[in-house]
């Protein structure tokens, strides 16, 4: 009898995911709970392990492709047979369209009083575009039974429509959607599809663009904080057992500073403002032993509650399993601000792209000696940037400029310890 290998809900705000990799092929023998596909989301990469032992019979869907939650991917089959119903206790074909009905497959069929039925993706994308129901009702879908797929609505959005006021009436003539021309490649060109966990950051990163945002810097004088280091990284090292790496001190001094400002630690969900009462400090990392397989943003739960060498063991703990892939959904879930540390590579300056629904991210830059002016004199400091990117709905550029110089002056004065 063949088991469905179904998409599990990996979080409470993904609704679909990409097939990355399957890690058997069809006719291949697979044991329950053997890692059988790898699936990408926006928020993390995981393997998912077989429901059952059995022959691997069919892949229905291929890797590259999207599949929506508690979707079939694939087909096991289990070895066991299915008795057959006797012919006369069979249901009439009207008994089986009322009973199947609560059970449908949702597609555009599945309508009541003449409403068609759309994912959850599919409406949010359309609210966010003002795409107005008409409008969603003009597109022919290409997923099962006719339905209207992200991919659907994303092509028809490229088209050019223009969104329909919420006023307004429905056109009294179906859209037409024109194409998009297919993309060809020159003499010294490769087409390469954009797919797993680069789609993923693609899409987020669309979805973060429609936040209004506004970025503000500052410099930082860290003169006390690179010595200390300097002077304690080897014990701190041995006592510990960490790396005392600067990044720490940056989670310790934004954390006791969002305590303060408790709306930047918020997030705008529709017209509601979520307000958090402990910081879940979410840090983007690179994934792979390399760096080079995307970014995540992992996240230490309840910073706020921390010390300085707890932090750094939590951080070195969530960069190992990003070095590996081996985050699990947990580990990504619930961040209620981010940290993205560019000055590790070398980076001086930059925008960081916020976190949506997150109202700010902070963005921490290369540590350069610098000759700067106090009192009159020339010094040789060490000087960095620091970036906030925020949510102008919720964010003014007051409270962003005074969160700012409250980092500032917890980074100057180095009082950490004391």
């Amino acid at each position: 009898m063949p088991v469905e290998i179904l998409m599990p809900e990996l979080g409470e705000s993904v609704h679909e995911g990409t097939v990355s990799r399957w890690l058997k092929k069809v006719g291949e023998f697979v044991k329950e709970d053997e890692p059988v596909v790898e699936i990408m989301t926006d928020k993390v990469n995981t393997e998912l392990q077989a429901p059952a032992s059995g022959v691997l019979i069919k892949i229905l869907i291929p890797e590259g492709e999207q599949v929506e939650v508690f979707k079939p991917m694939g087909l096991i089959d289990d070895g066991t047979e299915v008795e057959t119903a006797p012919a006369e206790t069979a249901p009439t074909p009207q008994a089986e369209k009322v009973e199947s009905v609560p059970h449908a497959t949702p597609s555009v069929s599945g309508d009541q009083g003449g409403r068609k039925w759309y994912t959850p993706v599919v409406r949010s994308i359309a609210k966010s575009n003002n795409i107005s129901e008409a409008q969603l009702a003009s597109i022919s879908g290409t997923g099962a039974g006719g339905r209207v797929t992200k991919k659907d609505l994303e092509e028809f959005l490229a088209g050019g429509v223009q969104p329909v006021p919420q006023i307004s009436v429905a056109p009294a003539a179906p859209i037409e959607v024109k194409p998009s021309a297919p993309v060809v490649a020159g003499p010294d060109q490769e087409i390469v599809q954009l797919v797993g966990m680069r789609k993923m950051i693609a899409d987020a990163m669309v979805r973060s663009s429609q936040v209004p945002v506004v970025s503000t810097l500052t410099e930082v004088d860290v003169t006390q904080m690179v010595q200390f280091r300097e002077r304690n990284k080897e014990n701190f090292q041995s006592q510990f057992g960490v790396k005392l790496t600067y990044t720490p001190f940056f989670i310790k001094a934004i954390t006791e500073t969002l305590m303060e400002f408790p709306l930047v630690n918020a997030s705008l969900q529709g017209d509601q403002i979520v307000m958090n009462k402990n910081v879940h400090m979410g840090i983007a990392v690179s994934l792979g032993p390399k760096g080079d397989q995307g970014l995540i943003v992992p996240v230490i739960r309840d910073a706020n509650t921390k010390s300085l060498i707890d932090l750094a063991k939590d951080l070195e703990q969530i960069a190992a399993k990003a070095r590996s892939n081996a985050l699990s959904v947990s580990d990504v879930q619930g961040g209620t601000f981010t940290l993205t540390n560019p000055g590790s590579y070398g980076a001086v300056l930059g925008t960081p792209m916020i976190n949506a629904p997150q109202a700010a991210i902070l963005g921490t830059y290369t540590i350069k000696q610098s000759p700067v002016i106090i009192d009159g004199m020339i010094a040789i400091r060490s000087i960095m940037n620091l970036v906030l990117t925020y949510d102008h709905r919720l964010i003014d550029g007051m409270a962003a400029g005074r969160f700012l110089q409250a980092v500032k002056g917890r980074l100057e004065t180095f009082d950490f310890f004391k």
